[in-house]
């Protein structure tokens, strides 16, 4: 039953490193990544659908993002996706398709790129700690467990909770450097 607990308490915890690895990648470094754009939500015939789904996304340079849609109608409503998405990016419609080119990133820009860094690695550490919480209550109600197996199965759950907590700081170092280095 305990290792129950523990071991759901790390499958989620997987998830939450998955998801800051996810949310990294939309972080622009100057450099094109189809990923920086697949989850933009295009209104397609009245439903929000991600732009993944509605063509094929490349990097054919370094620098540049190319969409090409299945279907040339929609080529208006992907353009205005993601000029509204908040991500910076400037589209140009060449009638066949849609290029991206990512610009030089601004020293200022890197500042607020590493403060967003820093604003989702917290929003992460934080989420670690919580299921940590809900671990620890669920072993709590276990009537069954003494106090010295309590306090040797918490202390687990701290370690495995520093051991996440040390990948998120380890993930983060990497992409403020990747976003600071010129």
């Amino acid at each position: 039953m305990v290792d129950e607990i523990i071991k759901s308490m790390q499958a989620k915890m997987d998830k939450t490193i998955d998801a800051l690895k996810k949310d990294f990648v939309a972080i622009r470094t100057g450099k094109a990544n189809p990923l920086m754009v697949e989850d933009v939500r295009v209104d397609y015939y009245g439903t929000s659908t991600p732009l993944n789904q509605l063509g094929k996304i490349s990097v054919p340079e370094p620098r540049m993002i190319v969409i090409t849609p299945f279907e040339k109608s929609v080529l208006k409503d992907i353009e205005k996706a993601i000029l509204s998405s908040g991500l910076g990016l400037t589209p140009n419609n060449d009638g066949i398709g849609i290029r991206i080119n990512i610009p030089e990133l601004t020293g200022e820009r890197r500042k607020e790129l590493v403060k967003v860094l820093k604003q989702k690695t917290e929003e992460k550490k934080v989420a670690i700690r919580n299921l940590r919480r809900d671990a620890n209550d669920d072993l709590k109600k276990k009537t069954e467990l003494s106090q010295d197996e309590l306090k040797g199965h918490t202390d687990k759950i701290q370690k495995i909770t520093d051991s996440y907590i040390a990948k998120i700081a380890d993930l983060e170092k990497e992409k403020e450097k990747e976003i600071t280095t010129v």
